[in-house]
């Protein structure tokens, strides 16, 4: 868990504590932000295997029957996307397959494998409709503002900008514009020293 600014996470995590004793700091929202890894599995997913959740109405293991060898691929170039903003940014993100292997102790030749190797997934239907956070939430809060940093530090982010937009088309809106874009978060304008900073200590007048 992080505090913004990241000074203020101690305080925070002493808070919750008593609810929640096993949140560890998590230094600082870039990083949190940025080792999500709903916003790489679930939008591409759920996109990608469009035509059978609306067929089905979700009848389908969503992480087993829905992740085949070519959508494995895609989340493979979502994923390493998502690292390459965060090194653009001065800190490393854990990858898809370290994850699966911190998080499931899952491991394999490559992601469709590694996958297809966590046991926890069997069994977890496909969303019943499109109309599903891992699109309305994940796309908008998590790949909008992560594809947004890549443009604004260099990155090449295309295959992020190709699954937002789809989310566009099969809504019927604009996540661009909807979306955590960085105009609103106010960081428009700031280097990655001033951005580090800002999410550190703060906002500075």
């Amino acid at each position: 868990m992080a505090a913004l600014p990241a000074t203020r996470t101690p305080q925070v995590l002493q808070a919750l504590a008593p609810a929640y004793p096993q949140f560890i700091d998590g230094v600082s929202v870039l990083h949190t932000g940025l080792n999500n890894m709903g916003a790489i599995f679930h939008p591409a997913l759920a996109l990608l295997n469009a035509g059978r959740i609306e067929s089905t109405a979700g009848e389908f293991q969503f992480y087993v029957d829905g992740v085949t060898p070519s959508v494995a691929r895609v989340l493979e170039v979502l994923d390493r996307e998502r690292v390459t903003v965060a090194a653009a940014l001065g800190f490393r993100a854990r990858t898809a397959m370290e994850w699966l292997k911190m998080a499931y102790d899952a491991t394999g030749t490559d992601l469709h494998e590694a996958i297809h190797n966590q046991p926890g997934y069997y069994g977890i239907k496909a969303p019943s409709t499109l109309n599903h956070r891992y699109i309305t939430e994940d796309v908008p809060m998590s790949l909008v503002p992560i594809a947004a940093l890549g443009e604004r530090y260099g990155v090449s982010v295309r295959g992020m900008e190709s699954i937002i937009r789809l989310a566009c088309i099969i809504h019927q809106t604009d996540y661009w514009r909807r979306g955590r874009t960085l105009d609103k978060l106010g960081i428009e304008q700031l280097s990655v020293s001033e951005l580090t900073s800002t999410v550190t200590e703060g906002f500075r007048n």
